[in-house]
């Protein structure tokens, strides 16, 4: 099962090696990581996906509160959450198949952000799903290149004022 951990660290040199460290040193796998800054510039958060059952990722939530660096760890699991990938894709465009290319990257709320005479690069934000299945929907195309940021998360916020 996939487990979506957020780690709140400080933004300093040597943090990121420190955690994966961590997950290399215990055999831990780590099938997404994204590592960006936060409001405060002194923080930066980093959102972990990892594949075990709930003892390996109690472990592993565990390891991670135990490097000074990391100020918070929370698990997303069971929580409602809002999760995202972003990705850029090439895919071959030549002039005869644009327009199914174009309706392709409309039915998929992507943003074309380069073209050329053979290409076409777009972007695609969404969930893992939605990312897996544009890559599916252009191969037929030409897929040239692809680069992803792995996930992004963060817990819903209370819908109305009774709910803390």
């Amino acid at each position: 099962m996939k487990h979506i951990l957020s780690a709140l660290v400080q933004n300093e040199p040597g943090v990121l090696a420190h955690v994966s460290g961590m997950f290399a040193a215990r055999a831990f796998n780590i099938d997404s990581l994204a590592v960006g800054r936060t409001d405060d510039p002194k923080l930066s958060r980093m959102t972990i996906v990892v594949v075990g059952d709930d003892r390996m990722v109690e472990q592993v939530r565990k390891q991670l509160a135990k490097i000074v660096s990391v100020v918070k760890v929370q698990d997303f699991a069971g929580k409602d959450t809002v999760a995202r990938d972003l990705m850029l894709l090439s895919v071959a465009a030549p002039a005869e198949k644009r327009p199914e290319i174009f309706a392709l990257i409309e039915m998929f709320n992507a943003k074309v952000v380069d073209i050329g005479p053979k290409f076409v690069m777009v972007e695609v934000s969404g969930p893992e799903a939605k990312i897996e299945a544009f890559i599916e929907a252009c191969k037929p195309y030409g897929v040239k290149n692809v680069a992803r940021t792995g996930t992004i998360a963060m817990p819903r916020q209370p819908r109305s004022n009774s709910q803390e």
